[in-house]
């Protein structure tokens, strides 16, 4: 597990599949998701499955998020994944949260914690980020954390390409 200022970081497991549902399920929370809510707890366990077998792998991955207030209420997911952009495989951050934790300043605690781990656990030379154009919210985010505006992705049939931001690893330049 691992911590910053407010929130708990713990590798997802099998209980945390409602609060995957509830979360990826709710229609506010994907606003700039053109694939939308999570239809059923089917759907919300495939998507546990591909995270705990990225973990099994990788040795990291997305997170389920607590506060250290309430350390039982799952208040998001987010972190870093093996990402494919087009033919690139990169080091992905990416985040959802419950409406109730929005406006917090907890995606920005998280995406900052998630760079450190990138980089100083990891040793990885760039993190990346896909966000819809739409999404002002997440690109504030992304912003806050020093990641900059490296390029598009046309990821979406028939919609604006999606938005790529980089970091790079300030240690190795």
């Amino acid at each position: 597990m691992s911590e910053t200022e407010r929130l708990l970081l713990k590798r997802p497991d099998n209980n945390d599949l409602n609060s995957l549902f509830e979360i990826y399920g709710d229609p506010r929370t994907n606003l700039s998701n053109p694939s939308g809510p999570l239809a059923d707890l089917e759907k919300a366990a495939e998507v546990l499955h591909r995270w705990i077998t990225h973990w099994d792998t990788n040795n990291f991955g997305m997170w389920a998020i607590t506060t250290k207030e309430n350390p039982d209420l799952v208040i998001g997911f987010g972190g870093l994944s093996l990402k494919n952009y087009g033919i690139a495989e990169r080091l992905n951050l990416g985040y959802r949260f419950a409406v109730d934790a929005w406006g917090k300043g907890y995606a920005t605690e998280l995406a900052l914690a998630s760079l450190d781990y990138a980089f100083h656990q990891l040793h990885q030379p760039a993190v990346y980020a896909v966000v819809r154009p739409q999404n002002t919210t997440s690109i504030k985010v992304l912003e806050k954390t020093g990641m900059l505006l490296s390029g598009t992705l046309d990821d979406v049939p028939g919609q604006p390409q999606s938005l790529v931001y980089q970091i790079n690893n300030p240690s190795l330049f």
